[in-house]
């Protein structure tokens, strides 16, 4: 799951808001792209969805308590082991100024409802229960988007890692599923360029993962949609990487492709067999 949901942060980045043009002209899947005014993410690397997704899943498998010290705590240490362009940049600059998790809480404003939850939440679907789920995307989402919509996404897009993984049922299903868990908006079909917001990304996601039966077209389909599509192909490759309804077919160059660094490819397939070992 975890290599799956970096492949799609890491080709989207390079269309993230560019023009549709590009986006027509250059979303092949032959290889990864460099972002035309974003040129500090080289191509192949990914950006704070996964860097904040390790942080979530380190936790899981870490056997610390789920409270908002340790998630911030292991945030700001995710960040600061490996500092990254990628991240909105008023988000990135208070970054650079704090260094403990308890300083993030004591400064930060929580009132964000924008796709920060969403992207990183990913792995908590596989843990065992709905309800489980649910208080533990609420959770990891009130350290940075303590809002209504901000909470939802998370816990969106936690539930369709769970649906998936779980298998509940067949995938063409699962946006009817989410809306009769948490509001009927959720099973409605996303249509054009996606904004900022994180119901916005989860939506386009979700409507990405029925388009399909191969992960290469929902990545496609992620990134065609044109706005923030890094986050959208993340959270729709997250939730597909885990059913076996979905062929997994990401294209060589991709995955070969991926920056694999110290946190890079190797590090993200030997935390996903800790996860997957955890919540099988």
């Amino acid at each position: 799951m975890l290599v799956e949901l970096a492949v799609g942060d890491a080709y989207g980045a390079g269309f993230e808001y560019a023009n549709p043009r590009l986006v027509a002209e250059h979303n092949t899947l032959a290889g990864y792209i460099q972002h035309p005014t974003h040129l500090g993410v080289r191509p192949g690397a990914y950006t704070d969805d996964t860097q904040m997704t390790l942080a979530i899943a380190e936790l899981l498998v870490s056997g610390e308590p789920w409270e908002l010290a340790q998630l911030a705590e292991h945030f700001v240490r995710a960040y600061h082991r490996d500092p990254r362009d990628g991240y909105a940049t008023r988000f990135q600059q208070f970054l650079d100024t704090v260094h403990t998790g308890a300083d993030l809480l004591r400064r930060i404003d929580p009132s964000s409802d924008k796709s920060g939850s969403a992207m990183r939440a990913g792995p908590i679907g596989l843990l065992p229960t709905v309800d489980q789920v649910l208080h533990y995307a609420e959770v990891q989402a009130r350290v940075t988007h303590d809002t209504p919509a901000g909470i939802s996404a998370a816990q969106a897009a936690a539930l369709a890692v769970h649906y998936c993984h779980r298998q509940l049922g067949p995938v063409s299903d699962l946006p009817d599923w989410i809306g009769a868990r948490l509001d009927p908006s959720w099973a409605k079909p996303w249509r054009g360029k996606v904004g900022s917001k994180g119901w916005m990304s989860v939506r386009a996601a979700l409507t990405a993962l029925t388009s399909s039966n191969r992960l290469s077209e929902i990545l496609h389909t992620s990134v065609a949609f044109t706005g923030d599509v890094d986050t959208v192909a993340t959270i729709a490759l997250a939730a597909g990487s885990r059913s076996p309804e979905i062929e997994q077919d990401l294209p060589n160059a991709l995955l070969i492709g991926l920056e694999n660094g110290p946190f890079g490819s190797d590090y993200l397939r030997h935390l996903d067999t800790r996860l997957l070992a955890n919540f099988a």
